[in-house]
C-alpha cells in the first residue's frame, strides 16, 4: 500500500470525464474570447450603439459573468451536471449564432443575456467536475491542467478572431463562436458521462443570498473588494477600451486581439516566478507590489504620441502598438504579483470559520469593475477617441487628426485610478492592522 500511493501521486492519469471536461472548457474559452475582446465594437459597428451605450451595455453583460455562477451552480447541482453542460452549451450556440443573425437593438440585448447565462453555467460545472473526478493525490495537477486550458483556449480563440475580422467581416465572429461552442455541445450530448454524487454541502439559494448580504454588510471586505476593483477596472481595458483606441488610431489593419494576447502570455511565463519570489512575503505585500505597477502599465500605454514623434516604427510595431504591447505585458506582471495572493488575504479578512461562505463571492471585485470600467471607457472613447461614424463624412487624414490629437488622455484617467487604488490599499492595510491590534490587546 505504501509503495502504489507514491505512483498514484505522481500519476497524471484521469477519468475521461476530466479529459472531455478540458475539451469543452477550452473551446468555450476559445469562443467567448474570440467574441468578447471585440464586442464593443460589435455593439457599435455593426449594432449602431453609441460608444457610451456599448459600454454600459458590455459592462453589465461582463458583470453578470462574475455575479451568476454562484447561482448556476446550484441550478446546476439540481439537474445534473450533465444536463447542465448541454443546456449550456445549447445556450451559448445559440446566443453567439442568433447575435451573428439579427441586429436589431433589442434582440441583441436578449440575446446578450442568453449568453450571459450559458456562460455563467460552465465555470461552476467544468470545476466541479474536475473537484469530483480528482482526489488529494491528483487534485492540484488537475486543476493545473485545467488552468492551461482555460489560458489555451483564450489564447487560441483571440488568435484566430483577426483573420474572420478582416478577411470575411466583423459580425462573422459570432458564427466563428457559434461553430466552436457547437463542437463543445457535440461532445457535451456524445461523450460527457460524469458520474454523479449526492452532495450532502449542496448549498441554497437562501444561503447563496445570504453569504451575499453578509459581503456587501461587512465593512472589512466590502472596502477590499472595492479596493481591488480598482486593479481590475483598468485591467478591463483590455476589453473595454483597447480594441476601439488601436483601430481608430493605428488604423483597421490593427490587431487588437494579438495585443491582447500578451497579457496571458506574460502571466503564464512569469506567474510561477513571481510566485516562488514572493512565497515568503505577506499577501498584502505582494499585492501592494502589484497595484503599484498598475499606474505604470496605464501610463505606458499612453506615450503612443510621444514614440511617434521619435520613430515611425518599433520592431515592426506602429508606435501606439508598441507601447500598448509594453503596458498590456505590465498589466499581466501586475497581475502575477495580485491574483494568486487575493484569495489568501480575501479569506483572512473574513470571520473565523466562515472563510468558504464568503469565498464563494470573492471575485465580487470583478462584477464592480466590469460595469465601472466599461462605464467609464464609454464617455472616455466618446470624448477622446469618437467613432468615425459619428464625424463629419469625407474627411482628409489631416481633417481626422484634430479629433484624435488628444486620445492619448483615456489612460490618463487610468492612472490615476490606478494609483488611487495602491494608495488605498496600503492605508486599508495599516487600518486593518491597527484593529486587529486593539482587538488583542
Amino acid at each position: 500500500m505504501t509503495q502504489s500511493q507514491p505512483e498514484q501521486a505522481l500519476s497524471w492519469r484521469f477519468p475521461k470525464a476530466f479529459w472531455f471536461a478540458n475539451s469543452m472548457e477550452l473551446c468555450e474559452r476559445a469562443a467567448y474570447y474570440a467574441f468578447f475582446i471585440l464586442i464593443t465594437l460589435y455593439l457599435s459597428n455593426v449594432v449602431g450603439f453609441s460608444d457610451v451605450t456599448a459600454g454600459i451595455i458590455a459592462g453589465i453583460f461582463s458583470g453578470a459573468l462574475y455575479l451568476l455562477p454562484p447561482f448556476m451552480g446550484i441550478i446546476a447541482d439540481r439537474i445534473g451536471f450533465r444536463r447542465a453542460m448541454i443546456l449550456a452549451f445549447a445556450l451559448l450556440t445559440a446566443g453567439y449564432a442568433l447575435l451573428g443573425i439579427s441586429h436589431h437593438k433589442i434582440s441583441v440585448c436578449v440575446f446578450l443575456g442568453i449568453l450571459a447565462i450559458g456562460s455563467a453555467f460552465i465555470k461552476p460545472l467544468i470545476t466541479g467536475t474536475v473537484a469530483k473526478v480528482t482526489d488529494e493525490h491528483n487534485r492540484a495537477r488537475g486543476f493545473s491542467l485545467f488552468y492551461w486550458t482555460v489560458n489555451i483556449g483564450a489564447f487560441l480563440g483571440k488568435t484566430c478572431i483577426p483573420f474572420v475580422r478582416q478577411e470575411i467581416g466583423l459580425n462573422y465572429i459570432n458564427f466563428f463562436s457559434a461553430a466552436v461552442a457547437a463542437v463543445a455541445l457535440l461532445i457535451a450530448i456524445l461523450f460527457y458521462h460524469p458520474e454523479t454524487h449526492a452532495d450532502e454541502n449542496q448549498k441554497t439559494f437562501k444561503e447563496l443570498f445570504h453569504s451575499l448580504w453578509k459581503i456587501l454588510t461587512s465593512a472589512r471586505l466590502i472596502v477590499l473588494t472595492l479596493i481591488i476593483a480598482g486593479f481590475w477596472t483598468v485591467q478591463q481595458q483590455l476589453y473595454a477600451t483597447m480594441p476601439k483606441y488601436v483601430i481608430r488610431t493605428v488604423g483597421e489593419s490593427a490587431r487588437p486581439e494579438w495585443i491582447a494576447n500578451v497579457n496571458p502570455l506574460v502571466v503564464v511565463i512569469c506567474v510561477i516566478f513571481v510566485t516562488q519570489w514572493m512565497r515568503h512575503k505577506k499577501a498584502i505585500t505582494s499585492m501592494t507590489l502589484g497595484m503599484f505597477i498598475m499606474p505604470v502599465s496605464a501610463f505606458a500605454m499612453s506615450l503612443g504620441p510621444w514614440l511617434q514623434s521619435q520613430t515611425p516604427t518599433l520592431l515592426g510595431l506602429h508606435p501606439f502598438t508598441f507601447m500598448l504591447v509594453v503596458g498590456i505585458a505590465l498589466q499581466g506582471l501586475a497581475e502575477c504579483f495580485i491574483s494568486p495572493r487575493f484569495l489568501e488575504f480575501f479569506s483572512l479578512q473574513a470571520p473565523k470559520g466562515e472563510e468558504g461562505v464568503y469565498l464563494g463571492f470573492s471575485h465580487l471585485h470583478s462584477f464592480f469593475s466590469a460595469i465601472f470600467g466599461f462605464f467609464i471607457s464609454g464617455f472616455l472613447l466618446d470624448k477622446y477617441c469618437p467613432d468615425r461614424a459619428t464625424l463629419p463624412p469625407d474627411l482628409s487624414p489631416e481633417q481626422l487628426a484634430p479629433y484624435y490629437e488628444h486620445a492619448h488622455y483615456i489612460w490618463y484617467y487610468f492612472v490615476a485610478i490606478a494609483m488611487l487604488a495602491g494608495i488605498a490599499l496600503v492605508i486599508y492595510a495599516r487600518v486593518c492592522k491597527a484593529i486587529d491590534a486593539k482587538k488583542e490587546r
